[in-house]
């Protein structure tokens, strides 16, 4: 068997008809994971609590700053009376605490950990355990060898203990820490999950809870959903789901970011997530919050939609019936290019399915939103758009094939053919070959095959006969012989613009 596939081929491997339902979502999941964005895309996973940011006034006094040297503060957690440790404690907080460079190594290094994961114990002042906790948030901020340094000395247990601290701000610290050490990997995740972490963070969610504490609270709990390519436990998972579904109604924005966000990561790549979360009947919800206008609320929204219609078409309908398709118009044509990536991606999604839900696409007049992205879209927005259409074509009916063509989708396609990506030429050039295929059957072969002409396809492809790559070459080639060839025009009396082409 030859090593270069025929054309059309690898297109016919993500069609709809004819594959079982698992295999249907492991195609439809895979740009799920490719989509997944560095964290500076994503909501931070990790934050450092600076000087002012605390809710303690007293622990912003910084006029009576005692300023000790790292060996004087090792020294200090060391000593036996509480009073020098409180002061060698407080002043390893505000050096944490500086905004550039911190000497954190250099802490962890000499052994500050140990004492500062003792001074949490619950027979510790409380001006102690607060000091202790705003320092070890700030190391578990750090990279991940810190934060395991955090973990490894045992800080969880305690630190989930002071999650009933009668202290406000000792409370506080104690879910930033925690937050940091679940954002950082799946075993540190866990390692809070297993110390029984969840119901003591829940139960800190009340109609009173001040918005700054719940802010903390839900960034946590958004935290220990990271799937971090394993998700967490479907204990932890049941759980969880009834309070954010829940803080799905706050008006604060941060909590709608942060609840978004976890139920994004729930649902990305577990069909029984999904099945959970459309259960919750929150789907509304989310498609409303779809049209935010804050970016930090909409995009995690959005995932949280698009992971759903990846999952099995009864789930795809749920996100329809919940009204999706009436927003995804807007949202691919947003000014935001990374808002109109997702969008796509999300479509695609839809596009994936059975006829039926092609429909919608069409009912919804989304193809010609489709159109102009694939037209003015940024590079990385038109080849999400490519997919959606090779996956309309791979899944529709002739009729819906029509309207596809009738949407004016053939020009962005051939003027996409001179973009210096390999791939992604191959890629129309497949999409190319399959509504030619299609078009065979219909009356609009001969105005389709005039179209491609008319917008310089046919110069184009002929020139990728001759490209160095082989299955361009190949594609190319194959496109000529079948559609254009002059035997073809011979044989069944079609008008010559193949002629005009030839050179």
């Amino acid at each position: 068997m030859s090593a270069l596939e025929a054309p059309g081929e690898r297109l016919r491997k993500f069609k709809y008809r004819g594959k079982d339902t698992a295999v249907q979502r492991r195609q439809r999941r895979a740009a799920s994971v490719q989509l997944r964005k560095a964290k500076k895309d994503e909501q931070v996973s990790k934050r450092r609590n600076i000087i002012g940011l605390s809710t303690d006034p007293a622990s912003q006094e910084e006029t009576n700053r005692v300023s000790l040297t790292v060996p004087e503060i090792i020294s200090g957690v060391s000593a036996s009376d509480t009073e020098s440790c409180y002061r060698a404690a407080q002043a390893a907080r505000r050096i944490l605490s500086e905004q550039r460079d911190p000497p954190v190594k250099l802490m962890v290094k000499a052994g500050l950990i140990p004492r500062l994961v003792e001074f949490l114990g619950s027979s510790r002042p409380r001006c102690l355990q607060f000091e202790a906790a705003w320092a070890l948030t700030n190391i578990a901020a750090g990279p991940s060898e810190q934060t395991r340094a955090v973990v490894e000395e045992g800080a969880v247990p305690p630190l989930v203990e002071l999650l009933s601290s009668p202290d406000a701000n000792v409370r506080m610290h104690a879910v930033w820490a925690l937050g940091n050490i679940a954002g950082d990997c799946p075993e540190s995740r866990d390692v809070v999950i297993s110390s029984d972490a969840i119901p003591r963070l829940l139960a800190l969610i009340s109609s009173t809870t001040p918005v700054a504490f719940l802010q903390n609270v839900t960034w946590t709990l958004s935290n220990l959903c990271r799937n971090h390519d394993t998700h967490p436990c479907q204990t932890a998972v049941n759980q969880m789901l009834p309070s954010l579904c829940h803080l799905l109604q706050h008006q604060d924005s941060e909590v709608l970011s942060h609840t978004c966000w976890a139920l994004s990561y729930l649902t990305e790549g577990c069909s029984e997530h999904i099945d959970q979360v459309v259960d919750m009947l929150v789907l509304p919800r989310l498609v409303e919050l779809m049209t935010s206008p804050e970016l930090n609320i909409l995009i995690p929204a959005l995932r949280t939609v698009g992971n759903i219609v990846t999952g099995t078409d009864g789930q795809t309908q749920a996100a329809i019936d919940a009204g999706m398709m009436g927003a995804l118009p807007q949202l691919l044509l947003h000014p935001k290019p990374f808002v109109q990536k997702v969008a796509a991606w999300a479509l695609g999604n839809v596009a994936a399915g059975p006829p039926e839900h092609l429909q919608q696409v069409i009912a919804y007049n989304i193809l010609p939103a489709l159109v102009a992205l694939l037209k003015n879209g940024h590079f990385k927005v038109q080849k999400e758009a490519i997919w959606t259409v090779a996956n309309f074509i791979t899944g529709g009916t002739i009729n819906q094939m029509i309207q596809l063509i009738r949407s004016g989708v053939l020009e962005p396609l051939v003027n996409l053919l001179t973009v210096p990506d390999t791939k992604f030429v191959i890629h129309i050039l497949d999409i190319i070959f399959l509504l030619l295929q299609a078009a065979k059957k219909l009356p609009e072969v001969e105005s389709l095959c005039v179209s491609i002409e008319e917008h310089g396809g046919l110069d184009r492809i002929k020139a990728l006969q001759f490209h160095e790559n082989h299955q361009v070459a190949l594609t190319a080639q194959s496109i000529i012989e079948n559609h254009f060839s002059e035997e073809e025009d011979k044989d069944t009396s079609r008008p010559c613009p193949d002629k005009i082409g030839d050179a």
